[in-house]
């Protein structure tokens, strides 16, 4: 993707983070960028089409994040084999990892502050959110606890993200950020011993 693509992307995501996605213009993205509109129509046919490149770039960034850890990137069903050599360790690491992912990189925080907005406004935008921030996470991780045989596992796992949701909000409006992930080492660490007895039985 070129330079100015991309800029564009990110440009757009910001105000989309910003203002909502509705509520922010061709013109506006454009503007921010110091370009015309027809300048940024040889990039992108319209405000749609940059948005589904910001979801397409967020696809790619997902299964980056998740072979980084050798994590399986589809379903289990897709993707059995996979799930079985999934270890404890390696979800700690990704979980840990996607959190300061999703508020510390900026296309990804900017991607879940839109998502958040509109969550309630637009349907489309409440899946997403669904498939990134909520049922998709806690899916996974059930998952992922199945395959390692801990007891309980949807409960384990509604257990171990529930918390890091929250903490996104408390992020979000935290003046000191690290107390946040001093809160979320703790949680780790917690769900961690938990777990591994689990693990163990």
């Amino acid at each position: 993707m070129s330079d100015t693509k991309e800029q564009i992307l990110l440009a757009a995501l910001r105000l989309f983070a910003r203002d909502g996605y509705e509520a922010v213009s061709v013109s506006q993205i454009a503007g921010a960028l110091g370009m015309t509109k027809g300048a940024l129509y040889k990039h992108y046919k319209n405000k749609q089409d940059i948005f589904d490149s910001i979801v397409a770039r967020m696809e790619q960034l997902d299964a980056i994040h998740a072979r980084q850890y050798q994590l399986p990137e589809g379903t289990i069903e897709e993707m059995a084999e996979e799930y079985r050599h999934a270890s404890l360790q390696q979800i700690l690491a990704f979980s840990r990892a996607q959190f300061h992912y999703w508020t510390e990189e900026e296309f990804p925080s900017c991607f879940r502050k839109l998502l958040t907005l509109e969550q309630y406004r637009n349907e489309a935008m409440h899946a997403l959110y669904q498939q990134y921030l909520a049922a998709g996470p806690l899916g996974y991780m059930t998952d992922l606890f199945r395959s390692l045989r801990i007891p309980d596992a949807d409960q384990m796992a509604l257990a171990f993200y529930g918390p890091m949701h929250l903490l996104y909000s408390c992020y979000d409006g935290a003046e000191e950020k690290q107390a946040v992930f001093v809160l979320l080492e703790e949680h780790l660490d917690r769900m961690y011993k938990t777990l591994k007895v689990g693990e163990e039985l």
